[in-house]
Order: C-alpha cells, then structure tokens, then sequence
C-alpha cells in the first residue's frame, strides 16, 4: 500500500518530542510576566541577587533593612557565600571516633559509626566547621522620635525583582519623601551594588549601615538567627579608607567598596556609608572576599553585567510556554517554573555545593547534604544548562582524596561520600553517616552530562567519579550465603528515614538504585574501552529483590508494614522512586508498581511529615505510569510544604510550640525555605514535557484534555 507523501511527513512530525510549532518562544515575555511585584512589608517577601555561590538576600528596601522583622516572621535576609567557613578551636582534638558508637555488619563484624550527635564531640563536629554570614547591609534613617527605622515606617512600598536583568528595584516614601533603591550583583565577583536616590540622602538623614555579626546562633540547628553577643570575640578593622577587614576564629576576608570616602567606623562591628553632604545619589558596590581583592567594578557596570548575564540565561537552555492553555494550574505550573529556574540558578552552584536552604539562609550550619544534589543539580543539564551541574562536580572531584579515605576506613574499595559535610567531605556524627542513597548520585548526574555531550573528553572528565562511586556501590553490599544474594544494611537509614537503623535491611529504592548505577557505570566502562567489572556484574545478578507485600512494594524488607501500619506511611514514598526517579529496570514490576502508586495516592500521611520533593517523586512515577491527572494534581496539590509563595520559594513551616517571647503571628519553621522542592519540580516538570528513553508521547504528564497548550524549547529527555 502507498501512503502520500503529505501523510508520510504529517506522521514523521507528530513523532517528534514536544514540539509544537515552529514559532519561537517570546522569552522575555515569558519570563518578566512572572516578575515578583511587592507592594507590602511582607516577612515571607524575600528577593535574592547573586551569582550561584555569593547571593544578598533583601526586604523591601532592597536590603535587609528589617532583617531581625524577616528572621522571626518569615524568610530571612542575610549575605551568604560558599567559601566562608568559620572553625572554633578544638582544644580536645575531638575526632569521629569520640562521637562514634558500634554496629553489627550482615557478617557479625562490628564497625564504629559517628552517630552519637549529643556528645560533646558530636556537637563541636556537627557545628564545626560551618557557615558564615558576611554581615548585614541595612537602611538608617534619623526619624525624628529617634527611634530606628521599623516596616511601619514605609509608605507606599513597590518593589520588583526584574527576571530578565536580575536588579531589584524598590521604590516608597519615608515621611512623604520618595527613596528609590535599585539592587544588583555582579556575575563574575561577589559584588552587590546599591544605587539609593532621594531628598533625603541629600539632607544626610539617609544612609546605609553595614554590620557584623559574630556569626549565627549556635543554638539553632535550622534557620538561625545572627549572633550579636561577644563582640571582643572578633574583629572589623578599617584596614584603609576602602577596605574592611574581618577576623572571626582563625578565618578572615574582606569587604571592599569602589571608591575611599564613604566609610566611617561608628561602633566595634559597625560601619556607616555615607557620601558627601548635598548629593542625593549615594552610589556604592561592595566586594566580598576572602582575600584583599581589588573592587574596580562601579555601580554601572555591575548593573550592565547582571543584565548581560540574565538576558544571556534566560534566551539560553530550557523554556516552556503554556500560553493558550485553558487550564486553572497552567498560568502557576509556568510562574513555578520561571521562579525556580532563577532560584535555583542564583543560588545553588558555589565552591561547595549548597546547603537545603541556598544561600537565602542557613540550615545545618551551612552543611552540604549530599543525598540531594541529585534534587539540586539535575535538572540543570535537563534544561539544557549542564555548566551550573558541572560547577557542582568540581567540588566532588576535589574531594575524591576524601572520599577515598572514608572508603578505606569502612574496608570498601573506591569512594564513598560523607552525607552531611563541610568543604572538606568529613563526615558529621549523627543519622548521616548511615545514609546512602546518596552514593550512587554521581553516576546518574555525571551520564546526564554525558547524554548532553556524548563525547570522548566527558568520559574522560568523570570516569573516576562514576568508576569510584561504582567500585563503593559493590563493595557496600554483603553476600548472604544462606540466600545467595547480596544484602545491604545494616546498619542502615533508609532514604524513608524511619526504621531502626540498626536492623534495617533492603530498602527497595536504594537497591533498584544500587542495580541501576552499577549497571550504568558498566555502560562507562564499555564506553571507554574497558572490560565489564565481574564482581560488578555479579552483584547485579544476585543483589535482593525489591520488597513488596499485598502486591505492592514496601520500602524496607526488614519491616516490610508499609500497608499495614499508618506509621510506615509518612516522610518520603520512596517505594515509588524506583519508577519515577530511577527509569525503571529488569527488576521493577509496572503492575505491581501501578498498584503501589495508587496505595499511596489514597493510604499516605500527607500530614504528619512531607517535605518538598515527595511531591515531584509521585509526579514522577505518575507519569512514567502513564497516569499524567494524578501526575499533575499530586505536583501542584496544595498540601503541607508544597505551598509556593509568589517569590518562588516554599517553605518549610510546623505548628510547633513558639517560644515564650515570640511576637503575635510568629510562626515557627523547621527550615525557612527548601530550595530541594524547586530543583525536584523542575526535574520532574522535564521529564512530564520532554519524556524520556523511549517514550514516544507528547508531553506524557500533562492530560490530553484540551486544556493545555504547550511549546517547549531547549530540554533534554530524562534517563
């Protein structure tokens, strides 16, 4: 039979993924009608600036003017980076050892493992080393009751962050005088510029006022606030008219501003900024470094570069446009994805790879959680932007030393990764040493990288990081003779994070994933001419199968009462991941696992503990199982902490008692913001647009309903 040619090529264009039409996307359009516009003093009404590892959190001033106001009601504002880390003295020379107690391996052999948090020793390597907070950059103004500037002082507030440039501009009046402050930071140092026009600065009654702080509060472990106590405990000298230097427990760096004159030193930690009498423009960029770095850079060309840099990010790499749709969630699927992608991009891609919380506040002292870089980073090459993953992939590259000696220490061959970690990967006592679905992350980030850019020089670039990570996976895992299969834990925290970690054994996700990487890393060395690994192939031939009862999977074959006790059913579903977040192998089951999602869609605790990436991993699986109705409602279901605000952060919040001096409307939260939630979103709106291996349905996670209109540019299929 003869088929026209029209047919023929109307059949070949509806093959192809996710296009729509030739015409392109209006990006600018796209990407500025989703500007946060702020026209309240709203505590959870943060904007950020930066360039993924120095980032200057602001209020509506366009500084953190109210920083203490955002602290205690909502989302803070504070100065942070990646490179600055402080270290107390360790006058007990406390090691892991001090902190660390005995569990018994599958063998019978006993090895120790630093989970004694509480100990002395545990508490000085849990808050050592940790973050710093670079100080505080705030509006002053002499009212004339004398009494510090407060958010009922300002009148008529209009703040926007423009998406497309990255500057901040905050407009309003104090005491009927118009201030206009427009905010930005330099792309390639961490710069942050501050242009202020008003009467008012020209009258001297307008200023700014840059303090230190000795740190964060100890105290806190999520979301602490700046400690101003001790103050002899450390030191900001004014080195020359330009330049501050800052000394806190054997760490020091420097603040630099454009040009000498403006400094003046009022108190130990305080400094105003202030130009000359009759000028109402003060203008001023500041530079923040570890060393004593020049700052060349004006206000002007900090403003220029942002604008450069964000135009060139957003006309690059991913894109999708729902224009069109009739659909209720269409216009907040799109402003989600816009706000994520600067978020992320902003925030998520310094010298050390972020802490949960970015760089708008801190959270664990500034540790890194390496269980979610995946969240973090993977969606960066799915959108096209594989620079902002590989940034992360140094950091992991420089401490393979590290990793080795972990390794060595279990009696493991290749690399393991500590969980929670500072810049040096040691590991912190607690749970974390017990995690382990972070290990196999390198191998599923560095062949997303590949996919990008199947060549010879990335093969070479991240063979160590897969073949090391590869060569700890298989050596993690213990023979069991009397099954003949390979067992993992105990001891063991699954990554449900319930369970007695000294008894739990196979958790379904972290074996499917242990199959998965090990099977890929094969695949690297078969690519770089290599013999496939026999003890490798071994252990995927004879790894325990994935747990299931009453048809279903479970997460954990030691307790395997996933169905059978409400208490198994809260914190991460992660029966589901290895269909959703993993792509599904020989060793899943598509019926069983159908059942399971269902189990979950209508037997789960949404309430007692949720966070903010258990609602893209449904998604996930939701629409590798061809289910996109339930994909796209359980993504934007408005449940506990997966509540968007119109800045594109969600945070994380509780109801737990406030303490005794907390002001009216206070409320208490766990982590302030929760940036795993927006980089699991947008990997999981990829793969609901772009599919995957092997699909061959337009936009698989989206009803065919005729209430979506949807073009997309520039994203790669997932694995």
């Amino acid at each position: 039979m003869r088929f026209p040619f029209a047919f023929i090529l109307l059949t070949l264009i509806c093959a192809l993924p996710f296009t729509r039409a030739a015409e392109k996307i209006d990006r600018h359009a796209l990407v500025t009608r989703h500007n946060p516009h702020i026209t309240k003093v709203d505590p959870d009404a943060t904007l950020t600036v930066g360039n993924s590892g120095f980032a200057f959190g602001c209020d509506i001033t366009g500084m953190q003017t109210f920083a203490e106001f955002h602290h205690r009601n909502g989302i803070p504002t504070e100065i942070l980076s990646r490179w600055c880390w402080v270290t107390d003295p360790n006058p007990n020379n406390y090691t892991l050892a001090d902190a660390s107690k005995p569990y018994k391996h599958p063998d019978g052999t006993e090895q120790p493992y630093a989970t004694l948090a509480s100990t002395p020793a545990g508490q000085y390597l849990r808050t050592n080393p940790r973050n710093h907070p670079l100080g505080q950059l705030a509006l002053e103004y002499d009212k004339a009751d004398g009494t510090p500037l407060a958010p009922e002082d300002i009148q008529e507030p209009n703040q926007t962050l423009d998406l497309w440039t990255g500057i901040v501009t905050s407009q309003f009046k104090l005491d009927g005088v118009p201030v206009n402050i427009e905010t930005a930071c330099n792309q390639g140092t961490d710069t942050v510029a501050i242009i202020i026009t008003s009467k008012l600065v020209a009258d001297g009654k307008l200023r700014l006022r840059l303090a230190f702080p000795r740190g964060h509060k100890l105290d806190v472990k999520n979301t602490p606030g700046l400690d101003w106590s001790h103050p002899a405990t450390h030191s900001s000298e004014l080195l020359m008219p330009d330049l501050i230097e800052r000394q806190i427990s054997g760490t020091k760096y420097h603040v630099r501003l454009d040009r000498p004159g403006l400094l003046t030193k009022t108190s130990p930690h305080v400094f105003k900024i202030q130009d000359a009498p009759g000028k109402s423009l003060l203008e001023v960029t500041l530079r923040f470094s570890s060393q004593q770095e020049k700052n060349e850079l004006s206000t002007a060309s900090v403003f220029a570069g942002a604008t450069l840099h964000w135009q060139k990010f957003w006309e690059s790499g991913g894109a999708i446009d729902f224009t069109g749709s009739t659909n209720p969630l269409a216009k907040k699927v799109e402003e989600r994805i816009v706000l994520s992608q600067y978020l992320m991009a902003v925030q998520m891609a310094g010298d050390v790879p972020p802490q949960e919380s970015g760089l708008t506040c801190s959270t664990w002292y500034g540790k890194h959680h390496t269980e979610m870089i995946w969240w973090h980073a993977a969606h960066f090459p799915l959108f096209g932007r594989d620079a902002l993953l590989e940034k992360n992939l140094e950091w992991y590259q420089a401490q393979l030393p590290a990793a080795r000696e972990l390794a060595k220490f279990r009696g493991w061959k290749g690399a393991r990764w500590a969980k929670m970690t500072g810049p040096d990967m040691r590991e912190s006592p607690g749970g974390p040493p017990l995690i382990v679905w972070n290990q196999p992350h390198m191998v599923y980030l560095c062949e997303l990288l590949y996919r990008n850019n199947p060549t010879p020089a990335t093969l070479a670039k991240y063979r160590d990081l897969v073949l090391e990570t590869a060569d700890c996976l298989a050596s993690m895992v213990w023979f069991d003779p009397a099954r003949k299969q390979y067992v993992l834990g105990p001891p063991l925290w699954i990554a449900q994070e319930i369970g007695d970690q000294a008894t739990s054994q196979n958790p379904g996700f972290e074996l499917s994933y242990w199959r998965w990487a090990l099977d890929m890393a094969q695949q690297w060395r078969t690519r770089l001419g290599l013999p496939r690994d026999e003890k490798w192939d071994h252990v995927i031939a004879h790894l325990a199968p994935i747990p299931q009862r009453h048809g279903m999977y479970v997460a954990l074959e030691s307790q395997p009462d996933t169905w059978d006790n409400i208490e198994s059913r809260h914190d991460h579903p992660q029966m589901l991941m290895p269909l959703g977040f993993l792509p599904g192998g020989p060793d899943v089951d598509r019926a069983t696992m159908d059942r399971t999602l269902t189990g979950v869609l209508k037997q789960w605790d949404w309430e007692t503990k949720i966070w903010g990436w258990d609602y893209p991993l449904v998604a996930m699986t939701a629409t590798r199982l061809g289910r996109p109705a339930e994909a796209i409602e359980v993504l934007m279901r408005e449940g506990p902490n997966n509540k968007y605000l119109p800045t594109g952060h969600a945070p994380v919040r509780s109801d737990e008692a406030l303490p005794k001096d907390a002001p009216p409307g206070a409320r208490k939260r766990e982590i302030a913001v929760y940036l795993p939630a927006n980089g699991s979103f947008l990997a999981t709106i990829a793969l609901m647009v772009a599919g995957w291996d092997g699909c061959t349905e337009e936009f698989p996670g989206f009803p065919k309903d005729g209430s979506w209109q949807i073009r997309a540019e520039g994203l790669h299929r997932s694995l």
